[in-house]
């Protein structure tokens, strides 16, 4: 979706509207930088300092990261995303890990039961998304493509209300995984995700649950690198 010019004078809230929905569409994906403030200010054409008021606006909802000398990130795809972001800022890791264990566990379970083969080609591509990422090296691109494959799990399990509470927790996700994952991949860290989508491909509800159950409690420690 390209962003489009305004035909009049603009108001902040024109432009932070434009913004955001070039974040809720996808268009500008969780943890990408957003176009720099001058390529902003020739596509909307609008002031600098009315595209700098609606980028804090939004940084302050919690949609954007402002990253000085780096530039700007999204962060959420939503305003409740971005506030469930700062309320679980510190919230204990393990404490975190059980709420994961908790929503994953049982969108496996119902994606094995409810799994299209539209679901089942997501996945797989995601898994392979995911295994590229990890031998890419590079930790940031492994969390976003390991949160994509579990994402992935979540939409196939066809809850929308899961979906939408898994989707505003999506940056408390991933700062989990970051901390699991830490500053470098290490492979003994490894743990392969293959029996998640091979017991969701079965149809195998209690093993899909057992296995995201057990990718999780292993993160950061059980090496599985040939799984």
């Amino acid at each position: 979706m390209a962003l489009s010019s305004t035909r009049r004078t603009p108001l902040s809230d024109q432009v932070i509207a434009q913004l955001r929905t070039q974040i809720t569409s996808g268009e500008w994906p969780v943890g990408s930088r957003i176009p720099t403030e001058a390529a902003l200010v020739e596509q909307l054409g609008v002031a600098r300092n009315t595209v700098r008021e609606a980028v804090k606006a939004l940084a302050h909802n919690g949609l954007l990261d402002i990253r000085q000398g780096s530039g700007t990130y999204v962060l959420a795809t939503s305003e409740l995303a971005g506030v469930m972001h700062r309320r679980f800022a510190d919230a204990d890791q393990s404490q975190v890990a059980e709420l994961r264990a908790t929503l994953e566990m049982s969108a496996a379970g119902l994606a094995a039961s409810r799994r299209t083969d539209r679901d089942l080609e997501l996945l797989g591509s995601a898994l392979d998304r995911r295994e590229r990422a990890w031998h890419s090296g590079d930790p940031e691109d492994f969390v976003q493509a390991d949160a994509a494959f579990h994402s992935a799990v979540v939409a196939a399990a066809h809850n929308e209300v899961l979906a939408a509470v898994y989707a505003d927790l999506g940056e408390v996700m991933r700062a989990h995984l970051r901390h699991d994952v830490g500053p470098e991949l290490i492979a003994e860290r490894y743990v392969g995700h293959d029996g998640i989508l091979d017991a969701v491909r079965g149809g195998d509800a209690q093993r899909a649950s057992a296995e995201a159950g057990r990718a999780i409690g292993a993160c950061g420690s059980e090496a599985a690198p040939n799984e």
